[in-house]
């Protein structure tokens, strides 16, 4: 068993790669950023404004702002409705020089 959950259905689109913080990371065609980020362990993608909490994916189909993320320089997106395309630059905003306050 390979840990992987296959849907009746389910085709698998092309593979590819994204960086994340200078890390790169798998993801397929027709995935969005988030499920990427979360298929690949990585859970904080921002850290709250006061108490410097983390905050990832909360809702998952874009009702909340918990899973902002910086891509290709573009000011911050919800991950979790946004496309995952080759060679993107992922940017997290839970380190110090990302707008995070602790």
């Amino acid at each position: 068993m390979t840990g992987e959950t296959e849907l009746p259905g389910e085709t698998k689109g092309r593979a590819f790669e994204i960086v994340v913080d200078g890390r790169r990371i798998p993801a397929t065609e027709g995935q969005s950023i988030g499920a990427a980020l979360l298929a690949a362990d990585i859970r904080a993608l921002r850290v709250t404004r006061f108490d410097g909490r983390p905050r990832g994916l909360f809702c998952g189909i874009g009702m909340c702002f918990d899973c902002l993320v910086i891509v290709n320089d573009r000011p911050p997106q919800r991950a979790c409705l946004l496309p995952a395309s080759p060679g993107d630059v992922v940017t997290t905003a839970d380190r110090p020089e990302n707008g995070a306050t602790s």
